[in-house]
């Protein structure tokens, strides 16, 4: 079981993991933090990337020497093949260290797993260490996985300036691999953010079929799309495959009568109310797509 050092050393990769989010795909957003053999951190390190070094690679980078013996604390299974960059099981196996924490287990893992390979060598192996926690950053890149199309976020005025560009939404378009603009451009949420020769820009238009536009979208490597504006075209074609709506409707006085048909701050049907954050114009709501479970 996991210690509560340990349990905070996953947080801490899980925070740092974020950090990637915008650049990584269609690789995953990862991050991982070194323990010496005290428990004390040495390193850390998240994957920025395709094409460059994986977390755990980073971490044992930053730890050096003091990794041996100690505890790699991951928020995805190592993988288990060479592609780019040579598999991460074999650098923790070549860095000694004696325990691996895992948060999530990766479906693409091939052959037997990361995690299966590192047992095999000798090494600890805790599967499941925080996992719902880590599916916060982790969650759109498995969706992605499951549906075979990105996943996907509609974030729309009530009542607002739709023009407007607030730092709330900057940081938002950071965190997307793609942005459909209220135009119908589309472009990279970090511009040139995912290097060459590993993701594309679908050119517009994505046409005028559902399924067309989410082939298009996934083939660019894309694993999250934001789309702006409550205008956007896009949005009514990729309607049925939205997964979060992120709305902003206009403060009001502490009495406020309503002469229309008010209520436009309502979440669309099938959305689940998941978070309500007031700011000095506004407030945002964010809903995911509901569940039979909800």
């Amino acid at each position: 079981m996991a210690t509560p050092n340990e349990l905070t050393a996953m947080r801490r990769a899980i925070a740092i993991s974020a950090q990637g989010l915008g650049t990584t795909s269609p690789n995953p957003p990862v991050g991982c933090v070194i323990l010496d053999s005290d428990g004390v951190p040495v390193g850390e390190g998240y994957h920025l990337r395709k094409g460059d070094h994986h977390a755990e690679v980073n971490a044992l980078t930053a730890a050096g020497e003091r990794s041996e013996g100690g505890t790699a604390v991951v928020t995805l299974e190592p993988c288990n093949h060479h592609g780019r960059t040579p598999p991460c099981r074999q650098a923790l196996i070549d860095a000694k260290v004696s325990r691996v924490l895992i948060a999530a287990m990766d479906p693409t893992s091939r052959g037997e797993g990361g995690a299966v390979v590192l047992e095999q060598a000798g090494i600890e192996v805790e599967r499941g260490v925080l996992e719902q926690e880590a599916l916060l950053v982790l969650g759109p890149w498995l969706h992605s996985l499951r549906t075979g199309r990105p996943y996907i976020t509609w974030a729309y005025s009530v009542g607002i300036d739709e023009g407007r560009s607030d730092q709330a939404l900057t940081e938002l378009r950071r965190t997307h691999d793609l942005v459909i603009r209220r135009d119908g451009a589309v472009e990279e949420g970090v511009p040139g953010g995912h290097g060459e020769d590993s993701f594309r820009v679908p050119l517009p238009p994505l046409g005028d079929e559902s399924r067309k536009a989410l082939d298009a979208l996934n083939e660019s490597g894309a694993r999250t799309v934001l789309i702006e504006g409550s205008s956007n075209e896009a949005a009514r074609l990729l309607a049925d495959a939205v997964d979060r709506v992120i709305i902003d409707v206009p403060g009001t006085r502490p009495s406020f009568s309503l002469t229309g048909p008010g209520a436009e701050s309502a979440v669309p049907g099938g959305f689940w109310l998941t978070d309500v954050k007031p700011s000095d114009s506004h407030v945002r709501l964010t809903a995911e797509r509901a569940t039979q479970d909800q």
